[in-house]
């Protein structure tokens, strides 16, 4: 696991070595095992590792082909390396490392830019090919490794990490409202955008090609629910069980100590059982737990160490939330508002002290149906297609107008319910995701703001990739949606930046691209069985872990968030919301603000999300814009 940076100048030249080192040190965290720069006439490359396979100074980076014609910096790992490598040493081609990265370097030579078709793994490369002057970048299939790009003039900046390419000369932060918009909507700004104009992430599953007179994006992957398979509920368990168990051996090999993440939920407690079954010595696991039993996971954890017999660690946040908000929240470079990285970060530090890879349950329950929002909504498109359209169309949206004035929590949750069924089936999945309603947007936005926007809402992104799944069922469509945003942009930027942050490398067996076609090629029914969740991942996994572990009703990696801003940070919170001239205070009415405060505190609503989300921006303008 590594940071990469570069840029091209083809057009400019302000780049230099001194950039390159600049650029490489912002994201030390990300490598600080060693370091290398790349520059010639057209190209600058520089990167930082984490010596994980191979940890002998051959595997430093950048790194070049035999020929010297081809340069790359890469982050992540390759996971059927071992195996590519085997068919290109038999075809004749000869290494002078054990590293997936020089794996890459010798496909990239024999298929050029389909290469990256070959690839199981989770990365983020750059390959500059000197002879025919062309920048080659690639992100994986799910979006595991990020990748950021700044355009100007037909070069390019590219970095691990946005505060990677400020470090480059002359690169303005200016904010980009209708990103800003859809942070305060999802919590995340989905990509291709960032909060910056001029600064975008590579999409994943996608390469770019960057040459003196052109920049070509363009996709490589996507995942189809057009075929369904006709086996048996028995013969699909058994497959996913087997395929899984491959996807954790594949991610077991490791020149350094590795463990896994067990929270005591059913897709950790899965991989460290096949861990455990893979492996001679006691798999190293930990958890963390707060002190609030509503969000405290670390019995089930310890129930599965003991069954396992994992040499097991655990540690419960008994320390003032408010000493670590700004420096944890300071490795992301845009807001970022999912209250979970705090846990995330710690249970990576916890991990880091025992080892320098952990494997995690990541992914489950995009692929197979496991948040409670996805029965929800199945139960709501039901209704919605009971009721008469002209109905739902009419009658409803007036009686949940009625119903909106209403501060009792049975009136707002039938306004919810009625707002929803009068919608169509994409647009009620937007308001199950959806953390700040159009009303209270329309409450605290400045009117500047609403102008500037010119009629931008954040339905467009979940429209977008609702209507572009390949099927008319309708949970495949959402599963597709929150693979393609809530993942890629929310979950999976969550793990890398606190993982970084700690120097460790966090696998996920469950996102491997194998499952993910797998799983599209099942029946609705076999994911989301009536009310049971995960229902085909519970079979498979039925003879190894306990029906408590299984069974038992869903927690999440959540935090004590209402508790928190009524007593823990509420001094700090008030003071960052409504400091004068904030960075909110350029977006917000701040007397709307503190009428939503004030209704949190005294208990009249739960405001929780929606103040953690200005808290956040709040938290981010000052370490970013503001300084």
């Amino acid at each position: 696991m590594c940071g990469i940076a570069g840029f091209t100048r083809f057009k400019a030249h302000e780049g230099t070595l001194q950039t390159l080192e600049s650029m490489g040190n912002s994201i030390f965290h990300r490598g600080p095992d060693a370091h290398g720069e790349y520059l010639d006439d057209y190209v600058g490359l520089c990167h930082r590792r984490l010596s994980i396979i191979d940890l002998t100074r051959a595997g430093d980076q950048p790194m070049s082909a035999h020929n010297d014609n081809h340069v790359i910096v890469f982050n992540g790992e390759i996971y059927n390396f071992q195996q590519l490598r085997e068919d290109l040493i038999k075809e004749g081609y000869s290494f002078k490392t054990k590293t997936d990265t020089e794996v890459i370097l010798a496909l990239y030579g024999k298929y050029g830019e389909s290469c990256v078709n070959q690839l199981n793994g989770m990365f983020a490369f750059a390959i500059w090919d000197t002879t025919k002057q062309t920048l080659f970048l690639a992100r994986d299939r799910l979006g595991k490794k990020p990748l950021y790009y700044f355009v100007s003039d037909n070069d390019i900046v590219f970095a691990s990490e946005i505060k990677a390419i400020l470090k480059f000369p002359n690169i303005r932060k200016e904010i980009r409202t209708d990103a800003l918009y859809d942070f305060f909507t999802y919590q995340y700004v989905p990509d291709p955008k960032t909060i910056f104009k001029n600064i975008y992430k590579l999409s994943p599953g996608h390469t770019m090609t960057v040459t003196p007179s052109n920049i070509t994006i363009s996709k490589y992957w996507d995942l189809s629910f057009r075929s369904i398979t006709k086996k048996t509920e028995e013969e699909c368990s058994e497959e996913l069980h087997a395929l899984l168990n491959t996807c954790v051996k594949d991610r077991m090999v490791s020149d350094v100590p590795l463990g896994a993440f067990l929270s005591g939920g059913v897709d950790s407690s899965a991989v460290v059982s096949l861990m455990a079954s893979n492996q001679s010595s006691p798999v190293k696991t930990c958890s963390i737990g707060f002190d609030s039993k509503k969000y405290d996971e670390v019995k089930y954890a310890q129930t599965i160490a003991d069954l396992f017999h994992t040499s097991h660690s655990e540690m419960t946040v008994k320390e003032r939330v408010v000493d670590h908000i700004e420096p944890i929240s300071s490795f992301f470079d845009e807001p970022f508002a999912d209250p979970s990285l705090v846990p995330t970060y710690f249970v990576s530090k916890l991990a880091r002290n025992e080892v320098t890879v952990a494997l995690a349950g990541d992914g489950g329950d995009e692929n197979f149906a496991g948040y409670q929002k996805y029965s929800i909504d199945q139960t709501e498109n039901k209704l919605r297609n009971h009721f008469p359209a002209a109905l739902r169309k009419t009658v409803f949206p007036a009686l949940a107008k009625l119903l909106a004035g209403g501060n009792h929590p049975i009136f707002r949750k039938g306004n919810t319910l009625l707002t929803t069924l009068s919608a169509s089936p994409a647009y009620g999945f937007y308001l199950t995701n959806a953390f700040l309603s159009d009303s209270l947007w329309n409450f605290l936005a400045r009117p500047e703001l609403k102008q500037e926007l010119s009629g931008y809402h954040p339905f467009s992104v979940t429209q977008e990739h609702y209507e572009k799944a390949d099927t008319d069922d309708h949970l495949s469509r959402i599963l597709y949606t929150d693979i393609k945003t809530y993942l890629p942009g929310d979950i999976l930027v969550k793990v890398d930046r606190m993982s970084m942050a700690n120097s460790l490398e966090v696998r996920a067996p469950l996102l491997d691209y194998r499952l993910f076609e797998f799983s599209a090629k099942l029946p609705s029914e076999l994911k989301l069985h009536g009310k049971e969740k995960k229902y085909i991942l519970k079979k498979a996994f039925e003879k190894h872990l306990p029906n408590d572990i299984l069974y038992r009703k869903k927690m999440g990696f959540s935090v004590p968030l209402a508790d928190w801003l009524r007593n823990d940070i509420r001094s700090y919170t008030e003071k960052m919301l409504f400091e004068p001239d904030n960075g909110i205070s350029q977006f917000f009415k701040i007397d709307s603000l503190r009428f939503i405060w004030e209704s949190h505190l005294n208990g009249k609503r739960d405001y929780s999300n929606e103040l953690w989300s200005f808290l956040m921006f709040e938290i981010w303008w000052n370490h970013y814009i503001q300084s």
